[in-house]
């Protein structure tokens, strides 16, 4: 079965960096375009980024654009998400999906990000 197991949350201060990581299994990951969703307490999911099969396809929200980039290996079947500049409004658990926006099937379990001083 699928399974989506992220993984590299914590907690970091505001400006500071963290890397996600998602590993993959039960499928063919390099078949299979892929997410970063995020939801903070109290609200809605975010899509935070997607990225195709190859990686020449990459989406941000406009929240995030300039300060994550998401990445994949497809040799590892991993996903990951760099966060750079972090924010407090970063804050919230984060999941690795499988698929795009209104395209998705199976999501992880998710990692809490705590930006805090």
């Amino acid at each position: 079965q699928v399974q989506l197991v992220e993984s590299g949350g914590g907690l970091v201060q505001p400006g500071g960096s963290l890397r996600l990581s998602c590993a993959a299994s039960g499928f063919i990951f390099s078949s299979y375009d892929m997410s970063w969703v995020r939801q903070a307490p109290g609200k809605g999911p975010e899509w935070v980024s997607a990225i195709n099969t190859g990686g020449g396809n990459i989406d941000y929200a406009d929240s995030v654009k300039g300060r994550f980039t998401i990445s994949r290996d497809n040799a590892k079947n991993t996903l990951y998400l760099q966060m750079n500049s972090l924010k407090p409004e970063d804050t919230a658990l984060y999941y690795c999906a499988r698929g795009r926006e209104g395209d998705s099937d199976s999501w992880g379990q998710g990692t809490q990000v705590t930006v805090s001083s």
